[in-house]
């Protein structure tokens, strides 16, 4: 199993999600970020990333640079943090799931 820390690390400042990644301010009612926002900030930081990658890419192709270290660490960078933030939707649609499945 990976660990999340690591990949928070790796993913371009992209936190895990549980109680220690939540400021005390935070969860309090009507303060502090919400999901929908933290989720939103954490797209345009995915979004981000692999523009940044794109653009490494094409220099390294272009021949602006030859870092190819930094080019493929940019790019795994993204990777990585794409595929957090796909581990982040399956969860949130398996919740959906489970919910809708509910008897009441």
């Amino acid at each position: 199993m990976i660990d999340p820390s690591a990949l928070s690390s790796l993913a371009g400042g992209l936190a895990p999600i549980g109680p220690s990644s939540i400021p005390p301010a935070a969860e309090a009612p009507g303060s502090g970020k919400d999901f929908k926002t933290y989720l939103l900030n954490s797209l345009d930081k995915v979004n981000q990333l692999q523009k940044e990658a794109d653009a490494g890419v094409q220099k390294l192709i272009t021949g602006e640079t030859e870092n190819v270290a930094e080019v493929f660490t940019a790019s795994r960078k993204a990777g990585i943090a794409f595929d957090l933030l796909m581990e982040i939707r399956n969860k949130l649609m398996d919740a959906y799931t489970e919910i809708k499945q509910m008897r009441v």
